[in-house]
């Protein structure tokens, strides 16, 4: 959901100007530094909403959305309503609006894995076949839409990630003082980030993932590490393994300046 953050700051400014725009949070990510922090660092407003829903089972976290989102989108009446990504948030938001008889836009449409394991490939399919407008950032993306014969009418947008990556690049070089604060040579490490499901919830993969970053020797490894990663690395007993790894630096999640930083120096 964090890139998310990332793409609604990418338009709210542009809708702000010229639209009644009312910011919807889930609560799918609940704790501050997957939250709060990029709404900080983006300068985005505090949402009108939160919906508080927090952390748990697929089916859970899409019911308990939906629900809550009814009530603000029977309450609101928009005439369109934005979902970004590929998240539980996209779809439930997605499937509220259509069952409410509302339009829908999708910044983000027509990625694909082809992977239907991932449950992010379930909410992209689903979100684009219900969509009036779809914002697709590559001619792939477009022609994979095409391919599935969507309802909707498909727009090529460029990638969003991409301007607010411009936009910021100045800015992370000149505020971020990560490389500072890790006391590190900015060209001698590698930055490190998993927390998908499929690579964080299936142990055989998890584990090769370990063995592999614990093998590299002549780089230091910079790990913000997600929470859902972190569990499923304590609960499996290997997050010891790489916390005693001397060239393994595990800190908390980034917001979106100093994880630029990182990447740029990388």
């Amino acid at each position: 959901m964090r890139p998310n953050f990332v793409k609604l700051a990418a338009l709210n400014e542009l809708l702000s100007e010229k639209y009644e725009h009312i910011i919807v949070h889930t609560g799918q990510h609940y704790d501050f530094e997957l939250s709060k922090i990029f709404f900080e660092c983006l300068e985005l407003p505090s949402p009108s909403y939160n919906l508080e829903v927090g952390s748990g089972t697929h089916g859970y976290q899409l019911g308990e959305m939906i629900k809550r989102l009814e009530r603000v989108l029977t309450k609101e009446k928009p005439e369109l309503v934005i979902v970004y990504g590929d998240c539980n948030s996209t779809l439930a938001g997605a499937l509220t609006t259509v069952k409410l008889h509302m339009k829908i836009a999708h910044v983000e449409a027509g990625y694909r894995s082809y992977d239907k394991t991932m449950p992010e490939e379930i909410n992209r399919i689903l979100t684009d076949h219900v969509s009036d407008l779809l914002f697709a950032p590559t001619r792939t993306a477009v022609n994979n839409l095409n391919k599935e014969n969507v309802q909707g009418v498909i727009y090529l947008t460029g990638d969003v990630m991409v301007d607010m990556l411009v936009k910021y690049k100045d800015a992370a070089e000149e505020k971020s003082k990560i490389l500072v604060g890790l006391g590190i040579d900015p060209k001698s490490y590698i930055l490190v980030t998993f927390h998908r499901e499929n690579n964080v919830e299936v142990k055989e993969r998890l584990t090769n993932i370990v063995k592999a970053l614990t093998k590299i020797k002549h780089y230091k490894l910079v790990f913000p590490i997600h929470p859902r990663t972190k569990k499923a690395l304590q609960t499996t007993r290997l997050y010891n393994k790489l916390k005693h790894n001397k060239n393994l630096i595990i800190i908390p999640p980034l917001n979106y300046l100093d994880f630029i930083k990182l990447e740029n120096n990388d």
